[in-house]
C-alpha cells in the first residue's frame, strides 16, 4: 500500500480558496483529578460526519495510589472510541467486558439502547507514578441503527493499517484511507488516521468524504499561509484539496464522514435523534432500569440535575 500527494493541491490560501470552515479552539474540562480539553460539541460546529464529540486527556502524571476513575455511567445512540498515546486505562461495561486499553489499540464500544461503562487506571499503575494521554470519540449512530443491540470490540495495535510515505507515518484507525482499512466494524461512511508528520513532510487530507477536519495534538503544522498550533481544530470545506506540511514534528488526527442523517440531540451521555428518547433514558437511569456491571457495580454517576 503506498499514498503519492496529489499534484498542485488548492490549499494556497484558506480565505481566497474557502477551503478553511472554521477553527474551533479547545474548552477546558474538569473530571476531577484531571482536565480534558473539549472540541466537538462546538459552538460553532456540532459534528464532523458523525463525530459528535472529541475530548483530549492528558498529558498527565498520576502519583501512587491515584488514577482516573470514571464511574459507571450510561450511553445510548452511540459508539465511543477510546485511543491512547501513553498509559492504559481499564475499561468495564454491563455486557461483562473487561479490557485493558494500552497506546496504539482502539476500543470501540456501541451503545446502542443503552450500556453502562467505567474506565479507570488499572491497579498495577496505581502502585506507581503513571501517566495518560489519549482521545475519546464518540460517534453518533445512524438512524436505523440507534436502538441497535449493544456490543464491545477491541482491536490491538498490530492489526490496524500502518502507511509511511515521505516522512509520514499514517496508521488508519477507523474507516478507509491512504488505501488502508481499519478492521473495526463502524455504522458509517467515515475515517479517522493518526499521523506523525517529521519535520517538512507533508500529508494530504483524504478527499473522499464530504465533512473533513484535523486536529493537532502535538506541533505545528500550515496550508498555505495558514498555521495551526497544539490542540486545534480545523474544518474543511468539502470539495477542496488540502495538504498539511508540519513546520517541526508533529502528531495529528484527521477524521471525517458522510454527514449525519438528520441533527443530534446530546444530553449528558445521550445522543439520539430523538428528544423523547433522550427523556426516556434519563428516567431508565433514575430509575435503575439501565443493566449493571459485573465487578463494578457500588457506585455510579447520579444523573445531573437541571
Amino acid at each position: 500500500m503506498s499514498w503519492t500527494p496529489a499534484a498542485d493541491p488548492v490549499c494556497q490560501n484558506f480565505r481566497s480558496h474557502h477551503a478553511l470552515d472554521t477553527i474551533i479552539e479547545p474548552r477546558p474540562r474538569d473530571l476531577g483529578n484531571f482536565t480534558v480539553r473539549r472540541l466537538l460539541p462546538s459552538i460553532g460546529r456540532k459534528m464532523v460526519g458523525p463525530f459528535v464529540f472529541f475530548d483530549h486527556f492528558g498529558p498527565v502524571e498520576f502519583a501512587p495510589g491515584q488514577g482516573m476513575d470514571v464511574r459507571p455511567h450510561p450511553h445510548i445512540g452511540l459508539s465511543t472510541v477510546t485511543y491512547l498515546f501513553e498509559g492504559e486505562v481499564v475499561h468495564r461495561d454491563s455486557l461483562g467486558s473487561e479490557q485493558t486499553i494500552r497506546p496504539g489499540e482502539i476500543n470501540w464500544m456501541t451503545a446502542g439502547r443503552g450500556i453502562v461503562h467505567s474506565e479507570r487506571t488499572g491497579e498495577e499503575s496505581r502502585r506507581t507514578r503513571s501517566r495518560l494521554h489519549g482521545i475519546q470519540l464518540w460517534v453518533a449512530l445512524p438512524k436505523p441503527h440507534e436502538e441497535t443491540e449493544p456490543a464491545f470490540h477491541h482491536h490491538p495495535a498490530d492489526t490496524l493499517p500502518v502507511l509511511e510515505e515521505r516522512g509520514a507515518e499514517m496508521r488508519v484507525l477507523l474507516g478507509t484511507a491512504y488505501g488502508g482499512r481499519s478492521p473495526v466494524r463502524t455504522f458509517s461512511s467515515l475515517f479517522y488516521v493518526d499521523v506523525l508528520l517529521s519535520a517538512d513532510s507533508e500529508v494530504q487530507l483524504p478527499a473522499e468524504q464530504e465533512e473533513r477536519a484535523v486536529y493537532v495534538v502535538d506541533g505545528n503544522v500550515a496550508c498555505g499561509d495558514e498555521g495551526f498550533g497544539a490542540s486545534r481544530m480545523a474544518v474543511f470545506a468539502s470539495g477542496s484539496d488540502v495538504v498539511l506540511r508540519a513546520e517541526r514534528s508533529a502528531r495529528l488526527l484527521l477524521l471525517g464522514g458522510t454527514p449525519m442523517d438528520g441533527p443530534r440531540q446530546i444530553w449528558w451521555n445521550f445522543v439520539s435523534s430523538s428528544s423523547e428518547r433522550i427523556e426516556r433514558a434519563k428516567l431508565d437511569w433514575r430509575d435503575g432500569q439501565f443493566p449493571r456491571i459485573p465487578g463494578d457495580d457500588t457506585e455510579f454517576i447520579p444523573l445531573p440535575q437541571p
